[in-house]
């Protein structure tokens, strides 16, 4: 009895020191409540126009069934000479944000660094450099955690699968080998863990996809915690995420919950989450998106998901120059004013 009595001690003493380590990862971002999300790529450039179409964003390369080379010949044409990353982060602190989570790769699989695992990316662009590391010192610099969002999908890589359902007779798959993709992941993530120093959180995303499963997505969870032992990490790098809920199934990896475009009624009890939005309809830029949601409704959001204990993922889609929407930065201006009077009620 006292050996099992012992035991039990032990277990409960390894419990409570787990669940402190993990608070004090989370301690920041619960602290931050809001953030800025940046979804930013070779996709501004068509601004949402592709053929007769005019609705397309961050999947245009999907959305409008463009071929792989076609789509890669937008790189050409990538010199965002407007790029501030100063100011970028200038309106995220006036804003009262406390983290910037940006695109290093979206579903396109084009880089915004010079990634020594392919050429598909700003190194191969007439900007030619990399514009993470401004953005992660800019962040530094105004006090704000550096962020990566990071696609699991990638059309562009020859092993990636499934292929796009439009493109398969274009892009046979007989020589592709899905593992060989899992370790150019695998590899990228580590230069972005590696290269930039203290990285907040990893926002994974594109999980959904056959080929990928729980035993890939631990595998993915366990490196970046290996690599950023007080990273955090979200639910998107596994398959136990339920829909745009954000509800995650236990025993699947993940630190919080990610509902998309929604605040849960009563928020999700029991788990860390995060709400991410657009202001407008589109995550990357669309010039003829004019469904600009009001600074007041943006605001009454803040307040509503950080009243159930939750955090909110603010997105702005930069144009293809690398500024912001005189519509979004009129709105991080006015939340900022609230801000100034309110922020006390919303940090921490």
């Amino acid at each position: 009895i006292l050996l099992l009595l012992l035991l039990f001690s032990v277990l409960v003493v390894e419990a409570a020191a787990s669940d402190e380590q993990e608070s004090r990862r989370l301690s920041w971002w619960r602290e931050a409540r809001f953030g800025l999300f940046i979804h930013w790529g070779l996709y501004a450039i068509p601004a949402g126009r592709w053929g007769d179409g005019s609705d397309h964003a961050e999947w245009i390369r999907h959305s409008a069934a463009i071929p792989r080379e076609e789509y890669a010949e937008l790189a050409a044409l990538f010199d965002p000479e407007a790029y501030d990353p100063d100011r970028w982060c200038r309106l995220a602190k006036r804003a009262g944000m406390g983290y910037v989570v940006v695109t290093s790769k979206h579903h396109d699989g084009f880089c915004l660094w010079d990634s020594k695992h392919t050429t598909f990316d700003v190194g191969s662009t007439p900007c030619g450099k990399d514009l993470l590391e401004p953005l992660v010192e800019a962040c530094r610099t105004h006090g704000l955690r550096p962020c990566f969002y990071h696609s699991i999908m990638d059309w562009y890589h020859p092993d990636y699968l499934p292929r796009r359902p439009w493109e398969r007779d274009a892009r046979p798959v007989a020589d592709a080998q899905f593992d060989r993709y899992v370790e150019f992941l695998h590899a990228q993530v580590e230069e972005l863990l590696t290269g930039y120093g203290d990285i907040g959180l990893m926002w994974f995303d594109g999980q959904w996809e056959s080929t990928w499963n729980h035993e890939r997505g631990q595998a993915l969870y366990d490196l970046c915690r290996r690599l950023q032992p007080d990273g955090i990490v979200n639910d998107r790098v596994d398959v136990g995420r339920q829909g745009h809920s954000g509800r995650i199934l236990e025993g699947y990896a993940g630190d919080y919950g990610t509902p998309e475009q929604q605040v849960p009624a009563e928020g999700l009890l029991g788990l860390d989450w995060e709400t991410c939005l657009t202001m407008n309809a589109h995550w990357g830029w669309n010039e003829a998106d004019q469904a600009w949601k009001s600074s007041d409704e943006l605001i009454r959001t803040l307040v509503d998901v950080v009243s159930k204990n939750g955090n909110l993922l603010l997105n702005v889609g930069p144009r293809a120059d690398g500024s912001f929407p005189p519509e979004a930065v009129e709105r991080l201006e006015a939340i900022g004013r609230w801000m100034d009077v309110h922020g006390e009620a919303i940090h921490g």
